[in-house]
């Protein structure tokens, strides 16, 4: 017997502001019979072939120290400066980087509330590396 993961959740300070800037970065949507809307308290998230969902639930408490877990994120498409580029122009802040002169490396990121994440080069970029 196993389990499997139903889905990844983040407490959150406002559930809704977070689906709608994650749903931004991961391309995800949200279900069109149960819409995220301001004020709830619960909001998920899918990822386009329905095989990930992220649930943001509100809690009181900021968050406090580092990430025990965290997302690494790859560029779909184009390359990791460039999408570093859109995920700071859509609310990320930078927290770190740690790239290399020879293009290796990533970025460590943080969202509106302050949960690290990673932007690390595509399958492109390691590809031609």
């Amino acid at each position: 017997m196993t389990s499997y993961i139903s889905h990844t959740t983040v407490d959150s300070l406002n559930a809704y502001e977070q689906s709608v800037f994650w749903r931004k970065v991961l391309g995800y949507n949200e279900d069109p019979a149960d819409p995220n809307l301001p004020g709830h308290e619960e909001c998920m998230i899918f990822s386009p072939d329905g095989t990930h969902r992220v649930l943001f639930i509100e809690v009181p408490e900021k968050k406090q120290i580092k990430n025990r877990i965290h997302f690494d994120l790859r560029p779909v498409e184009g390359d990791r400066d460039t999408e570093l580029a859109r995920l700071l122009e859509i609310g990320a802040t930078e927290v770190n980087d740690l790239r290399t002169p020879d293009g290796k490396g990533w970025v460590v990121l943080a969202d509106p509330e302050g949960n690290e994440f990673c932007i690390l080069r595509s399958e492109g970029e390691m590809a031609a590396a």
